[in-house]
């Protein structure tokens, strides 16, 4: 089977070398990626704006009846009618049963007067944002959670969206899931917009994540398979550097969109632009080789080797062949991964290191509003920091190590993050710098997991080991936002438990074994039955599978 496999990227990459495996054809399709690749962080990260609970306090009219705040400055109103905390800030949930004049001339004798639960609602401070889900739905004080709640959702159906588009592409092809994938997150996206309800906002919510999962799948599919394995490293930046720009962009957006619902609609926008492109984007000629589709790979084949310049694929029997050794070579499944006991622990290593590095990342990626600093400025400097993160450690893992470089990060992350619970409140400016040299050190890790996973899978499973360790990816995203609600039993807690899952993960990422220049592993014997140290005469193939990860990095 090992040899089917090799033979198989083999042919393949010859038939790319003649019509040229990277040149204008493939700047195209990349060109044609990007636009839905940058709106992907700005869905994803999209609760640290809409969600935002701003200042607010019980609405006071109802206790002036009678006039009797006729005569009464606001301020004094507030005095009267509302608790204070030991900050001297009025409570946000809590109202006298009745208005206190004597705290007018002794405003300090107010610990022991009975309050109730504010009883009209809310006034809120509109001065950052115009309106938010909580100024909308009034998801405040008991329902506070119900905020936050709405990034769960929208990650369980990224992670539902992935199980099955994961399925559909294979079945269907690239490009007319593609289209599907398109469609759903603009109509959902849109939809969503106009919600007049929580709960139909979150099912639509709900269903822009699972399009989205379908969009992150594809498109970068796509781009990997249409070029060759010297350049699909370069495909892997891109698709990195995608991210961090549409990362960047959403605080642009926000700082610009104070609406909760323009909002949605401005980051969903380039998706309907994208679904107008569409039309040019060529299907995956290997996926039409595997399914047997030959005239059809023939003549997108032909489309490249034109734009590219070059000449038309030699052989038609060429086509033929590789299309048989392609439809053989589908015989393994996710049940692989666990039915020898090396490469059970392996799954289960990765999982764990997986789950850790997504809770981790997005953990600090969602907690923007504790440092001190703008919120739009926040996010906009943690999504910056990526960009060194990023081009840091793909120079460091090839000196270092994958493993080194995969549990320093994430132990790294973890003190960072222990450090800013001792730290007083006094000293924003060193917290915030430490949660950014965090956030850098998280995003690091994410980088290196996707390249890490894709050199310890053997060939034969090596997309259901991704399948298997995106799973644990998007359980990560999913459990996050509801990690950060636990601030109300205890303001540190969330900081704990991320920091523990940081330096665990780390620990257990000291489990693995090293990839640095020892060869890929193709056949699940390969994992059992190591054959020592050899430096790979595929070792180049790993920048080819790297890239094909990034599809779903942060994301």
């Amino acid at each position: 089977m090992a040899e089917t496999g090799s033979t198989v990227e083999m042919k393949f990459e010859n038939i790319l070398k003649e019509i040229g495996g990277f040149g204008p054809f493939q700047i195209a399709i990349i060109i044609l990626m990007c636009a839905p690749l940058i709106v992907l962080p700005c869905h994803f990260l999209l609760n640290n704006f809409i969600a935002v609970v701003p200042p607010h306090r019980c609405d006071i009219s109802t206790l002036g009846a009678g006039g009797l705040f006729r005569n009464v400055t606001l301020e004094q109103r507030l005095t009267v009618s509302l608790p204070v905390r030991e900050d001297g800030v009025p409570k946000s949930c809590e109202m006298f049963a009745t208005p206190q004049f004597q705290l007018l001339a002794n405003s300090s004798d107010s610990a022991d007067l009975p309050t109730v639960q504010c009883q009209s609602g809310w006034v809120y401070d509109n001065s950052t944002f115009t309106s938010t889900l909580a100024t909308e739905w009034d998801l405040v004080c008991d329902r506070k959670s119900l905020t936050q709640t709405t990034g769960t959702i929208f990650f369980f159906g990224v992670m539902i969206g992935t199980i099955a588009f994961g399925f559909l592409c294979d079945k269907y092809g690239r490009k007319n899931t593609l289209l599907a994938s398109y469609i759903m997150v603009t109509v959902s996206g849109f939809a969503s917009a106009f919600a007049n309800s929580y709960i139909l906002f979150a099912v639509l919510r709900f269903l822009t994540g699972f399009g989205l999962a379908g969009i992150t799948i594809n498109s970068i599919v796509l781009s990997i398979e249409w070029v060759d394995t010297s350049h699909r490293s370069f495909i892997g930046v891109i698709g990195s550097l995608s991210w961090s720009a549409g990362n960047m962009l959403l605080a642009g957006f926000a700082f610009l969109v104070t609406d909760w619902r323009t909002l949605i609609m401005t980051v969903t926008a380039p998706v309907g632009f994208a679904v107008l492109t569409w039309w040019w984007v060529p299907e995956s000629a290997r996926w039409l080789l595997a399914h047997g589709k030959v005239e059809s790979a023939q003549i997108y084949l032909d489309k490249c080797a034109k734009f590219n310049k070059r000449q038309k694929v030699s052989s038609n029997l060429k086509l033929e062949s590789l299309s048989n050794i392609e439809k053989k070579d589908k015989n393994y499944t996710y049940l692989h991964l666990i039915k020898t006991p090396k490469m059970r622990r392996l799954t289960l290593l990765t999982g764990i290191v997986w789950y850790g590095v997504a809770s981790t990342y997005y953990g600090i990626s969602f907690n923007i509003s504790r440092f001190g600093l703008n919120i739009y400025l926040t996010h906009f400097i943690y999504a910056a920091i990526e960009v060194p993160a990023k081009l840091m450690i793909y120079f460091l893992i090839n000196i270092f190590g994958r493993r080194k470089c995969q549990a320093g990060t994430l132990l790294l992350t973890g003190i960072c993050i222990a450090i800013n619970l001792f730290l007083p409140q006094g000293l924003w400016h060193v917290r915030a710098g430490v949660a950014i040299l965090g956030k850098g050190l998280s995003e690091a890790s994410f980088t290196t997991v996707f390249l890490y996973t894709t050199e310890l899978y053997p060939t034969v499973v090596r997309q259901n080991g991704m399948g298997y360790t995106n799973f644990m990816c998007r359980l990560g995203m999913l459990v996050a936002p509801l990690i950060l609600l636990l601030e109300d039993v205890w303001t540190a807690l969330p900081q704990v438990i991320l920091g523990s899952v940081a330096i665990t993960s780390g620990l257990v990422a000291l489990l693995l074994p090293e990839t640095l220049n020892v060869r890929l592993p193709e056949t699940i014997d390969d994992v059992e039955k190591p054959r020592g140290n050899e430096v790979s005469s595929h070792f180049a193939e790993s920048a080819a599978v790297f890239p094909e990860s990034k599809s779903t990095t942060d994301i």
